[in-house]
């Protein structure tokens, strides 16, 4: 038995796209001479598709594009995903179409991601094609993490479709559960995934099949589209898995996440306001490396508080990267603007209203460049940064996608040294001077925050391990500071549900996977 695994990039509701490249596969697995080719989860339509899959026309037309491949697949078996209406519910299903003709429909089971639990329903579960004499079991979607799946013994080989996101580690950890789930039940299993960015989501490939003891005979790439052929019944020798480099996968992951967003919503520039800070420059280096420099701009926006390094780190960056830029200071209008307020603020003291005034000032003349040369703002704040509200609303927040919004900013200087891996692109200053938003004078970020690499330890214990502040303090972290960041990150909440999508590269992603109400008793927690 021959089979064939198409990883493709999928767009949602671009049915013709999505056609195009599944028929393409299929043309391919007939010449290659495979019994048997298979797509991803919802292959059809793309994922996730979120309330489209209620929607009656974009139902119909997946079923319309169906029997368009199906006419393609003379000759062959095609299992391909597809959301699809039964009894006024739709599931996620696979179709499995022999030599031009749909013969059943498997559909899932158990429905585990919140982005599918209001839209998808349940259905019966995985079921048995026979492919060249052979009993193959197709699982769709979070099905084959049932724990008791054994799949009574009949299998020949197990098929996963699946669309599986990325996450940090998550590569690494399904290769080791495929392997484990193949040395158990002594049956091969193949691992469709699809890959490609769809909005917040990146999809990472890495499709792979694994023998009955569990080794890898086929492994896809890792965030681009591929394809392979496998020859079941051959000895196929295991092959040498790399070990996965996290930092390099999520660059790679967001330069894909990038990329995507941009080419699926028809947007081609992009601006980033360059401080001379980690952040604004990994942004901007990932931005010239996807986008390419002529199609990104800078605007450095200096005040009497910035330090000259930081507009020459910014400058040199933006000449290492070669796109273009401008320096626009702003200590005029934050003149202007506190001239402005005087009247009402008489006397009082300079504080943090003074600061918010030229973070949203920086705001303004970004959506002012973005506005009149069509140029789509990336926004540069981190996780930690979010979590605890360390940026201005409508300042620093603002921006049409967040590249580092779910990495911490340790993983952030992680990211910065990969990109210089080769040749100095972020100036080393940038990379050795302590980080500051340079609002007042001599100002620190540590003046407010605890230390990156401290800070980061708790809020990864509290958001990715959904620990509670005594756990945390008895994994030996100071009782005062834990309490402080507990108080920050619930009394900041307001300001992540107004912050923009943020490309989603941890296991448990703010807003999405961890999701808390904006009003709850704090220090009762704490109690």
């Amino acid at each position: 038995m021959k089979i064939a695994i198409a990883q493709l990039n999928y767009t949602i509701g671009d049915f013709e796209g999505n056609r195009g490249k599944i028929v393409e596969h299929v043309r391919r697995a007939k010449k290659d001479g495979a019994h048997a080719v298979f797509f991803a989860e919802q292959a059809v339509s793309g994922r996730p598709a979120y309330d489209l899959l209620n929607d009656v026309v974009f139902l119909e037309k997946c079923n319309e594009t169906l029997a368009e491949i199906a006419a393609e697949c003379k000759g062959i078996t095609a299992v391909v995903g597809l959301p699809l209406q039964i009894d006024n519910c739709t599931i996620s299903a696979a179709a499995v179409i022999h030599d031009g003709k749909i013969s059943k429909y498997i559909g899932k089971q158990n429905v585990m991601s919140r982005d599918e639990r209001y839209h998808i329903g349940h259905s019966k579960g995985y079921e048995f094609v026979r492919v060249d004499g052979k009993n193959v079991a197709v699982v769709i979607g979070s099905d084959i993490l049932v724990p008791e799946q054994d799949f009574g013994g009949r299998a020949d080989l197990v098929v996963s479709l699946k669309s599986s996101r990325y996450a940090r580690g998550v590569i690494a950890d399904r290769h080791e559960f495929y392997s484990r789930l193949a040395f158990r039940t002594h049956c091969p299993v193949a691992f469709v995934n699809q890959v490609g960015g769809q909005t917040d989501i990146v999809y990472y490939g890495s499709s792979a099949v694994f023998g009955k003891k569990g080794e890898t005979v086929c492994q896809l790439n890792n965030f681009q589209e591929d394809y392979a052929v496998i020859d079941m019944d051959a000895e196929n020798p295991p092959i040498h898995v790399p070990e996965q480099n996290k930092t390099a996968n999520v660059y790679e992951a967001v330069k894909l996440g990038l990329k995507d967003y941009f080419a699926k919503n028809g947007f081609r520039q992009a601006c980033v306001g360059l401080s001379g800070g980690i952040d604004s420059a990994v942004v901007a280096a990932l931005a010239a490396e996807v986008l390419g420099p002529e199609n990104v701009r800078a605007l450095m926006m200096p005040s009497q508080f910035s330090s000259d390094h930081s507009v020459e780190d910014a400058v040199a960056l933006a000449e290492n990267l070669g796109i273009r830029y401008d320096i626009v200071p702003i200590t005029e209008i934050f003149g202007q603007v506190r001239e402005a307020m005087a009247p009402v603020f008489g006397d009082m003291p300079f504080d943090v209203t003074e600061e918010n005034m030229q973070s949203r000032i920086r705001g303004l003349l970004m959506m002012s460049l973005s506005n009149k040369y069509g140029c789509v703002v990336l926004n540069t704040s981190n996780k930690s940064e979010i979590a605890v509200g360390y940026g201005t609303l409508y300042g620093d927040t603002i921006g049409a996608l967040s590249l580092l919004g779910d990495i911490y900013k340790t993983e952030v200087y992680d990211l910065a040294r990969y990109i210089n891996r080769k040749k100095e692109v972020i100036p080393v200053n940038t990379l050795q001077k302590a980080p500051s938003a340079e609002l007042r004078p001599e100002q620190k970020d540590s003046d407010s925050l605890p230390l990156y690499d401290v800070l980061d330890a708790i809020l990864y214990r509290m958001i990715e391990e959904n620990q509670g502040v005594y756990e945390i303090i008895a994994a030996g972290f100071d009782n005062d500071t834990v309490k402080r960041v507990y108080r920050m990150f619930v009394r900041n909440g307001y300001k992540r549900y107004q912050f923009c999508p943020v490309l989603r590269m941890s296991t448990c992603t703010m807003r999405k996977d961890r999701i808390l109400p904006l009003t709850y008793d704090t220090e009762a927690l704490m109690m």
